[in-house]
């Protein structure tokens, strides 16, 4: 029966998302129904859709009191909004519904496990909030929170973790039937974890073992763990908080690692090899993976930063989204990412420019746009010395721009915001090392009216933003101090 909290919140999205006109979102990225949106949930396929939950507060387009947001997809490009499908309306989630993820139990019903949060005043009089895992399964529209929630309390904790910092559990059913979660975790001293646990049922909960241990390389609290094998190496995805910056290869704040190893299935003991960091952008954080019908790994984020939602001064009737689905694979001990392979489904209105060889600023007929597909391969001309600096400008008129540059003697990709129409001081620049090239790299950029995603060398790294540059502002340009040569192939999508 759903409760008069969730059905509050089903009737406010169901009414006021209709002062949300089409335009005013992204193309193919996931926005909010109404409200506020941060990380994506429940990420899985059920009953022939794709299923996307989400982090949601309904009621305003900031962070609140968090509910899950629902919506589903047949080629993970376009979505249609379902009902709200879990509402903060019992005692041990009266604080928050808080992020988890979904899998299929052999009855057919649609699983979900989630961290619920409950405030608790202390002995001091300070209040923190408790958190603790549970459960509910449903219809795919319907979901029934679990009689005996919840399923993994304090009580479950190896000795020293913390009850204020165990959350974001990610389900999956192992090749031996069980069900298996990873959970992030704090332990004594201060530092991030990732806890595995066992079930038989997907109800009934077991602790297993510490999975893996940040002991103070990687921020502090390790948030949304996803673990999975992908061509032949186990990956294990994390969100680390506070991190402090390693080089170029891991920033300031909030940011996602990954990190490459081998995995002893009869002895549960995860070996690390390898780590580098998911998105070297901006915006993007908590992402969540899942399996395609068709062998593919296919992951999903949040793009946005923590640390720009909070200046954000104009408010709009929705706030957040997720980031364009990416086909991962491992490619000589590197994570790869590209854009499903669905997207391409939506090119029309091709322009093509070949050997294109130029200095300075270029414009060039045709290529414009702020939802759009575009593939750049730019490397020096003969003989000639290689280019200081290659950039593309983007959703540019007089005012606004945001641009990509390369310099290719320092092998330094830069993404920068600063002229997108922010009025306050919050990143707006990232830097990347890429491999060194000799002055030729291959870019793939995505425009979808309030974000860019910028593919580099076929996926070797990602540098994701968010902007909310008027719509009007649709220009591209290029420019280069040297002499460039440049092959360029770009689509409207819709």
């Amino acid at each position: 029966m759903t409760s008069p909290f969730l059905q509050k919140a089903r009737k406010y999205e169901e009414t006021y998302e209709k002062n949300i006109k089409k335009e005013d979102r992204p193309e193919f990225h996931l926005s909010p129904r109404v409200g506020w949106m941060n990380d994506p949930n429940g990420f899985s396929f059920y009953n022939g859709q794709y299923h996307l939950f989400y982090q949601y507060y309904p009621y305003d387009s900031r962070w609140g009191l968090m509910h899950w947001g629902h919506a589903v997809s047949s080629d993970l490009l376009h979505w249609t909004y379902l009902p709200a499908s879990l509402a903060p309306d019992e005692a041990y989630d009266k604080d928050g519904c808080f992020s988890g993820s979904a899998t299929v139990l052999p009855d057919g019903r649609h699983l979900l496990m989630y961290t619920g949060v409950a405030k608790e005043i202390q002995k001091d009089g300070s209040i923190r909030e408790v958190q603790r895992q549970c459960i509910a399964a449903g219809d795919g529209i319907n979901y029934e929170k679990y009689e005996k929630n919840p399923v993994l309390t304090e009580v479950d904790l190896p000795e020293g973790s913390s009850r204020y910092d165990f959350r974001d559990p990610k389900i999956w059913q192992g090749k031996d039937g069980d069900y298996y979660a990873v959970i992030g975790s704090r332990p004594a001293d201060g530092s991030g974890q990732i806890l595995l646990f066992k079930s038989p049922d997907g109800f009934e909960w077991r602790f297993q073992e510490i999975l893996c241990s940040n002991r103070g390389r990687y921020g502090k609290m390790w948030e949304c763990p996803d673990f999975f094998e992908l061509d032949g190496k186990q990956l294990l995805l994390v969100s680390p908080q506070d991190m402090l910056p390693q080089g170029f290869e891991y920033h300031n704040g909030n940011g996602t690692v990954c990190i490459i190893g081998s995995y002893d299935e009869e002895n549960k003991k995860f070996v690390e090899e390898r780590n580098q960091a998911i998105d070297y952008g901006i915006d993007f954080y908590a992402p969540q993976t899942l399996l395609t019908a068709d062998g593919r790994r296919i992951m999903i984020g949040w793009l946005q930063n923590w640390d720009a939602c909070l200046p954000v001064t104009v408010r709009a009737p929705w706030f957040g989204q997720m980031s364009l689905p990416r086909e991962l694979s491992v490619k000589d001990g590197r994570l790869f990412q590209k854009p499903v392979r669905e997207l391409e489904t939506l090119r029309k209105n091709e322009v093509r420019y070949m050997d294109l060889t130029f200095t300075d600023i270029l414009q060039l007929s045709g290529v414009s746009g702020r939802t759009i597909d575009m593939e750049l391969s730019i490397r020096p001309v003969d003989d000639n010395p290689v280019y200081q600096k290659f950039a593309v400008r983007f959703a540019q008129d007089a005012t606004h721009r945001t641009a990509v540059s390369f310099r290719p003697h320092e092998s330094l990709l830069k993404i920068d915001r600063k002229f997108s129409g922010s009025r306050r001081a919050f990143i707006h620049q990232r830097r990347s090392l890429v491999r060194h090239c000799g002055g030729r790299i291959r870019l793939r950029l995505i425009l979808d009216r309030f974000s860019a995603e910028l593919f580099v060398n076929d996926g070797e790294q990602v540098l994701s933003v968010s902007i909310q540059t008027p719509l009007k502002a649709d220009g591209i340009s290029f420019f280069c101090d040297g002499l460039v040569n440049m092959d360029i192939v770009k689509y409207d999508l819709a």
